[in-house]
């Protein structure tokens, strides 16, 4: 390899946001479609870093600008990445042993690994590999060689400590890449059973404990070890709450010429992440002359950007109210376990026995055996372990009622081969009937919804996920055992779709787009106006035109909205009108919408329970005065209350007040309000607190406040203390997975402002992550012990104080477009880089603590006009 340098000017030290141009043997053999491959075998790609440390990637075709991509998002995130990889590899246990002691437990990893196997996503990576299109290859292969080539010329003793010296930061393939976006695919289905429902499905009198397939030196230890996996995945399996719930949430709003400041299409991108593990968002431009030129972000180690823009179109997601999955009751032939009788036909279930590496510490690694079990719709799954009243392998049918039963599911997301060409395909748009095209060609977006904005003036609206395609009949029956079966509705409303295997009529059937809902038969919606969604239903996108008579498994009609979409609707139906006097107009005195009045919508921190109910409380506390509720008086309290200016920034006084008086109240919101929902006012109702005891020591809402009260004062919280001086962001790691470290903050608090989507109905959601490790990975992080009824106050153990903040506001920009093509500002709140040492690690935070948005540049004047002082470098083979 050599490096020529084009130009030298003040660096940041190792090679961040140096611009590059990077070259590499492809390896590839034949001829390609140029604008795909590099006619010559040479990837190149030239990269600038602009504010923020943003690349800016151009190449000749779109291996090269993948490789680019992989190269820069290396350089940023190489621990995340490398991590990722593991996962997809099924080698957590190898590499990083059976699984630390946890909230969960011990052996977590073995199940991890051995349910990921179960489920095909490394030998499904395999197989799907070689039937990808021309353009996914170019994508996997390009982003690979680009990571591979940052892998292979970094000293393993300069990366960043978290995976300093590891063995597990190797070069990939693009194998390895394709099993990663298997796993992405799967958050909102299968993923939830790889804790333990997938690792427990066995017949009956069979031991879901692993055998050892080598000798051991220690078989005590291993003995030990292969019970409490058992005991692990059953707390594992337990631990689901909700599987229609995969804790993302979001805002996106598409506004069309009718409401914005230049008669064309503006967007608002709010997507509320994870700050930390594989679900952050990587900001990047990607530019192919003529091919394609767009800037987003996206999922680290998407080797496209997924929330973006180009010239003409915008679009962003939201995690939507579909299902990507079913469950199948088979009913058991009698006396035989392992076949099922489906149409009157006998079949079996597949065995297949997978095996893991463990590290125990020992001369050589350990190899674990068992056997899984298969239908023909996928894995079995031990349902009883997630829901006790539901039958365990052998048990009396739920649906076959009086014969035995066993579970399995299947999943819409168990391929995730044309995921890049869906994003690509809508990267390359010039129009909407073209972006429309990327979904009538049966893209899909795996597990969230799309809203889109151009600049011809159109606001459009599909949930683009990946649904199962059931017959009219296969619906009917689902709605009629809803309707007559509380314990069935009781399922389905917490996220199971059951069905009946025991015959074909309840199968997915086959469309033009497979076994999924077909573009025709998808709730979406074009306007001049605007579309919105904030994770509610497609049903109330926008109330002036209902959407309605749609597959159950897209989520319900005429039913309830959640908080942060009735206010985004008020906002909208409401665009002059600022909620409290001290919150600006969301769109301004003209009542249209730019750019920044868009981010300014997100960062003005308006919250529908503060608009709800802070006037009733404040009269309710008028009316107990000095006299105590509980043993409390409240009077300081509901002073702070009454000063305060209804908002969540960092200067609000009385925002951390009003917050766990909420996070007490909101339990008691479907017995204290007595307007009830009404499907003609989604946005009004239900409304209105009971006036049973009101301004009394029975009231529901003081006892509520009182409640809260006792628990910030519990911590030493005044009434009068600020919200950014509780609430903050502060990232932890600098561990290296397996090793028993102690992770240590690495920076000082951010304060930071925003308010808690759920709790608070804040539009600009943020909040609290309790688990000890960062988001899908094992990287150690410090996680707050919280106070319950609080929205997650930290109970001062650990040295953690008041909220630490680690969701929500991610990515997230304010575009319209203008004569002179797309104008837009935002931040990707938690900074670009993970790796602590570098520029990029918190940069965006502060700026975001400020409300100091940037510029997201698109244009090549204003890339030009905003480089980095980091000189230019040209590398090659």
């Amino acid at each position: 390899m050599k490096i020529r340098k084009m130009s030298e000017r003040a660096g940041f030290g190792r090679s961040f946001g140096l611009v590059l141009l990077l070259a590499g043997s492809t390896g590839l053999t034949g001829c390609f479609e140029p604008k795909l491959f590099p006619v010559d075998g040479e990837l190149e790609a030239n990269i600038r870093r602009t504010t923020g440390g943003v690349p800016h990637i151009t190449a000749d075709n779109l291996a090269s600008a993948a490789y680019g991509h992989g190269y820069a998002q290396a350089q940023d995130n190489v621990c995340l990445l490398a991590e990722a990889i593991v996962k997809a590899r099924s080698e957590r246990a190898k590499y990083f042993g059976p699984g630390p002691s946890t909230q969960i437990g011990v052996g977590l990893n073995i199940i991890n690994d051995f349910s990921y196997k179960a489920q095909d996503i490394y030998s499904g990576a395999e197989q799907e590999y070689g039937a990808l299109s021309a353009e996914s290859r170019a994508l996997t292969y390009g982003f690979t060689e680009g990571y591979n080539r940052y892998v292979r010329e970094t000293d393993p003793g300069d990366l960043p400590v978290e995976c300093r010296d590891q063995p597990w930061v190797t070069e990939i393939t693009p194998v390895d890449l394709l099993a990663h976006y298997r796993l992405v695919g799967q958050y909102a289905s299968g993923a939830q059973f790889a804790t333990g429902a997938v690792f427990l499905a066995v017949p009956p009198g069979v031991s879901p404990a692993p055998e050892v397939a080598t000798s051991v030196t220690d078989s005590e230890a291993i003995e030990k070890l292969r019970h409490r996996v058992v005991a692990t995945a059953q707390a594992g399996a337990r631990s689901i709450e909700n599987l229609g719930d995969m804790g993302l949430a979001s805002n996106a709003w598409g506004i069309g010429k009718a409401m914005t400041e230049q008669g064309r299409g503006a967007l608002l991108a709010n997507p509320h992440f994870p700050y930390t593990g594989h679900r952050r968002l990587y900001e990047v431009q990607m530019t192919v002359p003529g091919y394609v030129n767009v800037h987003g972000a996206g999922l680290l180690g998407t080797a496209i950007p997924l929330i973006s823009f180009n010239k003409n179109l915008a679009w962003s997601h939201t995690v939507t109210t579909s299902r990507r999955f079913t469950w199948y009751e088979l009913e058991l032939k009698s006396g035989d376990n392992l076949t099922y009788v489906k149409d009157g036909v006998e079949k079996n279930v597949r065995v297949e026995t997978l095996q893991v590496e463990v590290d125990m510490g020992m001369s050589e690694p350990v190899i674990l055996e068992r056997d899984f079990y298969f239908s023909e719709y996928g894995p079995m799954i031990a349902a009883n372990a997630v829901d006790s009243n539901l039958p365990a392998w052998g048990g009396a049918g739920v649906l076959n009622q009086g014969s035995p039963v066993a579970i399995t599911y299947r999943d819409a997301n168990a391929n995730t081969g044309d995921l890049l060409d869906t994003w690509l395909n809508m990267s390359r748009a010039k129009n909407l009937k073209k972006f429309q095209n990327a979904f009538r060609n049966c893209g899909t977006t795996l597990w969230t919804n799309t809203t889109y904005a151009d600049d011809k003036g159109n606001a459009f609206y599909i949930d683009s996920s990946s649904v199962p395609n059931l017959s009219e009949e296969a619906i009917a029956l689902v709605n009629l055992r809803r309707a007559g079966s509380p314990a069935y509705a009781a399922l389905f409303d917490g996220g199971v779709t059951l069905l009946d295997g025991s015959s074909s009529t309840e199968d997915w059937i086959e469309s033009e787009c497979g076994p999924l809902v077909p573009y025709d038969q998808k709730p979406k919606l074009v306007r001049s106006d605007w579309v919105q969604n904030s994770n509610s239903s497609y049903w109330s996108t926008n109330p002036s035109e209902f959407l309605t008579g749609f597959s159950p498994l897209f989520g319900g009609e005429e039913a309830p909205i959640n908080a942060r979409t009735r206010l985004g609707i008020k906002m909208l139906q409401n665009p002059m009108e600022p909620g409290f006097p001290s919150a600006p107009l969301p769109a301004g005195q003209d009542g249209k919408f730019s750019a920044q009045e868009l981010i300014g919508v997100i960062w003005n921190n308006r919250a529908w329970y503060a608009e709800q109910f802070l006037p009733e409380l404040l009269e309710r506390c008028d009316a107990i005065g000095s006299t105590t509720v509980n043993g409390l008086d409240l009077s300081p309290w509901c002073q702070a209350l009454g000063n305060w200016d209804g908002l969540y920034n960092l200067d609000s006084v009385g925002a951390h007040v009003f917050r766990v008086f909420m996070a007490n109240y909101i339990n008691d919101l479907g017995t204290d309000l007595t307007t009830p929902f009404s499907p003609e006012d989604p946005v009004g109702t239900p409304a209105d607190p009971s006036e049973d005891n009101a301004g009394t020591t029975s009231d529901t809402m003081l006892q509520a406040l009182a409640s809260g009260v006792g628990a910030l004062q519990s911590q030493g919280i005044a009434p009068t203390d600020a919200l950014g001086d509780l609430q903050y962001y502060r990232p932890s790691g600098g561990v290296v997975p397996g090793t028993g470290g102690m992770p240590v903050f690495q920076t000082q608090p951010i304060p930071w402002h925003g308010g808690d989507g759920g709790i608070d109905g804040a539009f600009n959601a943020v909040g609290v992550a309790t688990d000890e490790f960062a988001e899908d990975t094992l990287f150690p992080r410090i996680a707050p012990e919280v106070i319950d009824n609080t929205a997650g106050l930290s109970d001062g153990s650990g040295g953690v104080n008041g909220w630490l903040m680690a969701r929500g506001t991610s990515w997230h920009f304010g575009l319209e477009f203008t004569n002179n093509g797309p104008e837009a500002y935002g931040l990707v709140s938690y900074s670009q880089s993970t790796d602590a040492m570098s520029p990029f690690f918190s940069d965006q935070s502060i700026q975001y603590s400020n409300k100091e948005y940037r510029q997201i540049l698109f244009s090549e004047r204003d890339i030009e006009a905003n480089l980095l002082p980091q000189g230019e470098t040209v590398i090659s083979q």
